[in-house]
C-alpha cells in the first residue's frame, strides 16, 4: 500500500513558480485573498457607504434648514425679545447689570496687550464692568508684563484685576472656575469670556447682553469668529473654510431649531446663573465649553447664536500649532460623547427630538463619523481596493456623494471656492490626526486629557501682515516646551504623513498600469498633499 501524502490546495494561477520569498508571499495572497481579504473589505466599503450616507443626510438637512432660516425665519431681534439699554436720567447706570469679562491666558507674549485693550475698551458703564485677567503663565517675566498692563489700565480708572494661581490645575476650565469663586464678581449677573487673541468689537456687550436681559430662559449668547490673518497663508485659508462652515451653518441651523450649539470657548456671553445650575466648570475633558454647554442644555437653558455679532482672532499658522489644536478639537468631543451619552438619554428635561439631535446629529455624526469616513474611506479603503479588482465601490458613493458634501461645505467662504479641490485634499491629511484623535477619546488612552497651549503670533493680529516668527512653541500637560529651531529639516519632517504618502503612491502606480477607474489621478494628488505636510511646508505656501 501506498502511504498517503497530505495534500495541499495551490491554486493554478502560481504552479510552477519557483518557491523563493516573493512567490510564497504571492502563494498565501492568493490563498487568503478569496475567502477572507475580499469579504472584509466588502464589509469595510458597505461601512463606509453607510457612514458616507449619513454625513450626506447630515449636510443635505443642515442645508435645507439653513436656506429655511435665511429666507423665511425671523431675525434674533424678532424671535426674542431685545431692547436696548440706555442710561436713565433719575437712576444712572444701574439698569446695565454687572459683567464680568474673563481673559485667560497662558505665556501670552505676543497677545496679551490686544485682548487687555479690547476688553477695556467696551463701551458699558465703568462702574458696571469687571474685567479679570486670569493669567496661569510660568515665565516670570511674562507675567511681569501682563500685571504692568493691568496696573496701566488700572490707573485709568478701569476695574480689572490681575489674578494668577498657585497651580494650573484644570488649566482654562480650572483658570474660569477659580475666577468666579472671588469675592468681587459675586454681584456680576454675566459673564464675556474672550481668549487672549479675541478682539471684541465696542459695542460687542450693548448688542448681545440685552438677549440675555429681556430673556431669562437664554443662558448664552455666541458671536461669530472673524480671523484678521486668513490671508496670511495657504494654511490659514484652508483653516477658514471649514469654520466658516461651522459658524455658518452649523451654529445657525442649531440656535434656529433646537436653541443648542456648542459654546466655541471665547466670545461669548453666559448668565452665571445657568453657569452655576449646570455644575460650574469641569476639566474632566479638553473641551471644557463644550461639556458646559451640554449639561446647561439639558437643564432646558436655551442658547442664542448671532451671526452679525463678530469679534476678530488669530488662526494657527504654523502646522504644528494647528495640529495639536486639531487634536483637542477632535479627541475632546470624543470624549465627552463616551462620558455623557447615556446621561443624555436618561435626561428627563429636554424633548425627545432635542436628545437625538444632540446625540445623533453633534456629537455622532459631526464629531466621530465626520472624521472616520474622510479617513478610512478615502485614504485606506478605495486605495486598498484598487489592489483587489473583485471588490467594488460604487461610484456614487466615491464620486458622487463626496462632491455633494464636499459643495455644501463651501457655502461658508465663496471667495476661497477657486480652492476647493485643495481643500479637500488638505482635510483628507488632516482626518488622519482627526480620527486618531477620536479613537484616543472615546478609548479614553493616552493622550486624551493633553492640553496644548495653540501658539500666537501676534504680529498678524495687529498688522495683520505676513511674517511668520519661528515654529510652534507647544505645552504638554504643564507647561510650553522650548521652541525648537525651525531650519532644521529633520524636525520639519511628519513620517506619518509621509507613510501614508508612499503607500497612495504605490496605489496610484498600481492602478496606472492595471486599474480601470482612473483613481490615479486622485491618489497621485492626494500623494502630493501628503507629502507637502508630510514635509511640514503646507504652512509657508501663500
Amino acid at each position: 500500500m501506498v502511504d498517503s501524502e497530505p495534500k495541499f490546495f495551490i491554486p493554478e494561477s502560481i504552479q510552477g513558480v519557483n518557491f523563493d520569498v516573493t512567490a510564497q508571499m504571492r502563494m498565501v495572497w492568493e490563498v487568503i485573498k478569496a475567502p477572507l481579504i475580499v469579504p472584509l473589505m466588502n464589509v469595510a466599503v458597505y461601512i463606509c457607504l453607510a457612514m458616507a450616507l449619513m454625513l450626506f443626510m447630515e449636510r443635505v438637512y443642515m442645508g435645507i434648514v439653513i436656506i429655511l432660516v435665511k429666507l423665511f425665519w425671523k431675525k434674533p431681534h424678532q424671535r426674542y425679545k431685545f431692547e436696548p439699554l440706555q442710561e436713565d436720567e433719575e437712576l444712572g447706570n444701574t439698569n446695565f447689570p454687572v459683567v464680568l469679562i474673563q481673559i485667560p491666558m497662558f505665556n501670552e507674549k505676543e497677545v496679551y496687550k490686544v485682548s487687555i485693550g479690547a476688553a477695556c475698551n467696551l463701551s458699558w458703564p465703568s462702574e458696571r464692568l469687571v474685567i479679570q485677567v486670569l493669567d496661569d503663565s510660568t515665565d516670570p517675566t511674562i507675567k511681569q508684563m501682563v500685571e504692568m498692563e493691568c496696573q496701566r489700565w488700572a490707573s485709568k480708572g478701569i476695574n480689572i484685576t490681575y489674578q494668577i494661581r498657585e497651580t494650573r490645575g484644570g488649566y482654562k476650565a480650572g483658570a474660569l472656575k477659580e475666577g468666579l469663586k472671588r469675592s468681587y464678581v459675586k454681584h456680576c449677573e454675566y459673564v464675556a469670556i474672550f481668549d487672549a487673541d479675541f478682539r471684541p468689537e465696542p459695542d460687542f456687550l450693548r448688542r448681545s447682553i440685552p438677549f440675555l436681559v429681556g430673556n431669562p430662559d437664554i443662558a448664552l449668547v455666541q458671536a461669530r469668529w472673524r480671523f484678521v490673518n486668513s490671508d496670511e497663508c495657504l494654511l490659514t485659508r484652508m483653516q477658514e473654510m471649514s469654520l466658516d462652515y461651522h459658524f455658518t451653518v452649523e451654529q445657525e441651523v442649531g440656535s434656529a431649531t433646537h436653541a443648542f450649539f456648542g459654546f466655541n470657548g471665547t466670545a461669548g456671553v453666559w448668565r452665571i446663573a445657568a453657569i452655576n445650575e449646570a455644575g460650574g466648570w469641569k476639566d474632566r475633558t479638553t473641551v471644557e465649553d463644550m461639556d458646559l454647554a451640554v449639561r446647561a442644555s439639558l437643564r432646558g437653558w436655551k442658547f442664542l447664536y448671532l451671526g452679525d455679532l463678530q469679534a476678530k482672532s488669530e488662526l494657527p499658522s504654523t502646522l504644528r500649532a494647528f495640529r495639536f489644536q486639531q487634536h483637542r478639537w477632535s479627541c475632546g468631543p470624543a470624549n465627552l460623547f463616551r462620558k455623557m451619552v447615556m446621561e443624555i438619554v436618561r435626561n428627563k428635561k429636554v424633548r425627545f427630538w432635542k436628545k437625538v439631535y444632540v446625540i445623533y446629529s453633534f456629537f455622532f455624526v459631526r464629531k466621530i463619523i465626520a472624521h472616520m469616513v474622510t479617513f478610512f474611506f478615502f485614504c485606506v479603503v478605495i486605495p486598498i481596493t484598487i489592489l483587489i479588482p473583485e471588490v467594488y465601490v460604487p461610484i456614487w458613493g466615491a464620486v458622487y456623494i463626496p462632491s455633494v458634501i464636499t459643495i455644501l461645505n463651501s457655502v461658508g467662504t465663496p471667495r476661497s471656492i477657486h480652492l476647493l479641490f485643495y481643500w479637500i485634499l488638505f482635510e483628507n491629511v488632516m482626518s488622519l490626526h482627526r480620527t486618531k484623535a477620536t479613537f484616543i477619546g472615546l478609548l479614553e488612552y493616552g493622550r486624551a486629557n493633553e492640553w496644548v497651549v495653540t501658539e500666537k503670533l501676534g504680529d498678524s493680529v495687529n498688522s495683520n501682515n505676513k511674517n511668520k516668527t519661528g515654529d510652534a512653541a507647544k505645552k504638554n500637560n504643564v507647561s510650553k516646551a522650548p521652541k525648537k529651531t525651525r531650519s532644521k529639516f529633520v524636525e520639519r519632517l511628519n513620517f506619518l504623513e509621509l507613510g501614508f504618502a508612499a503607500f497612495l503612491f504605490l496605489c496610484g502606480c498600481y492602478d496606472f498600469v492595471h486599474g480601470k477607474h482612473n483613481y490615479f489621478i486622485y491618489l497621485f494628488l492626494q500623494t502630493i498633499t501628503f507629502s507637502i505636510v508630510g514635509f511640514g511646508y503646507v504652512g509657508t505656501i501663500v
